[in-house]
């Protein structure tokens, strides 16, 4: 278990991170969320030991994390961190060596997620012969091929199509399946909400929401009604309790204040025509995270 408590960080005089606090279990993958600047970045950097905090704690399984720890943690960053002009099989020689493996070991892992990735014809191929996406693949391999307790994911999937980031996705499931803990981080909220059981918000270094997904979207008292009828746009827009409304396709997708509205447009939509639809389902984190960092970041 990672242990994150009371943590804060300036730089001079500016706060980056203000008395920070969370717990990220085993086989869990835990959310790490903020805006450019919110302190994500630096919560890393901690976290790893390659800065200094000013106070609090950081522990893995109980323990103070430095160099007898380091090697049981693997970190995508978010900016490429490879060198150009190794080939992919001495780039992984060169992390798995710095992480204490034996060469024997990277090369067998190595040849499992090559294979895995169906690049395996690009085992000797310099880096920078390789598409964006394939340097993000060998990015992931090299950020795992240790096996880690602790993996930090910063935006994982920068370059990927969809079927990549499917094939990242089941590997990233199969470490949490095994137990290993995982930070998540990234812009797309649909991807948080694939993956992630418990999550943070930073707005300038501090927690603004935190807790279980399921929990927060519970708790979060606006919803979107999805209405699928022959409804005058007009008269929906009018009901009370109703804040927006957005035709996409044949569907109206309408925002409400609080659920406490959902019978004031079922009551409506009952007596329209040509229903075939009409489903209430929570907000969706992206409209929460708008909602919530908004407002606080132009403080």
């Amino acid at each position: 278990m990672l242990k994150v408590e009371n943590v804060t960080k300036y730089y001079d005089d500016n706060l980056a991170v203000d008395n920070l606090s969370f717990e990220v279990n085993d086989g869990e993958i835990f959310g790490l969320l903020g805006v450019n600047g919110a302190g994500k970045t630096t919560t890393f950097r901690m976290i790893l030991g390659l800065i200094d905090k000013n106070k609090g704690n950081i522990t893995l399984d109980g323990k103070k994390i430095d160099y007898s720890i380091t090697d049981q943690i693997g970190f995508l960053t978010e900016e490429r961190s490879l060198m150009l002009k190794l080939t992919v099989k001495e780039q992984a020689i060169y992390y798995g060596t710095l992480k204490g493996m034996k060469e024997k070991d990277i090369l067998k892992k190595l040849d499992y997620y090559l294979e895995k990735f169906k690049i395996s014809e690009y085992k000797n191929r310099k880096i920078k012969e390789l598409s964006k996406g394939n340097q993000q693949k060998i990015q992931f391999i090299c950020a795992i091929i240790n096996d880690p307790k602790l993996l930090i994911l910063d935006e994982p999937f920068s370059g990927l199509d969809p079927l990549n980031v499917e094939d990242f996705m089941k590997v990233i499931r199969e470490f949490r399946d095994k137990g290993t803990s995982i930070i998540f981080s990234s812009h797309r909220m649909e991807h948080v909400e694939l993956f992630c059981e418990k999550l943070v918000i930073l707005v300038k270094g501090k927690s603004v929401l935190s807790g279980s997904l399921k929990d927060i979207k519970k708790n979060y008292q606006k919803k979107n009604i999805i209405i699928d009828a022959s409804v005058d746009e007009n008269i929906l827009r009018s009901l009370k309790g109703v804040e927006e409304v957005n035709k996409v396709s044949n569907e109206f997708i309408v925002k409400i204040k609080s659920d406490k509205y959902i019978k004031t447009v079922f009551d409506y939509v009952k007596e329209c025509d040509n229903v075939l639809k009409f489903s209430v389902e929570d907000a969706s984190l992206n409209e929460i995270f708008v909602e919530t960092v908004g407002g606080l970041y132009e403080e």
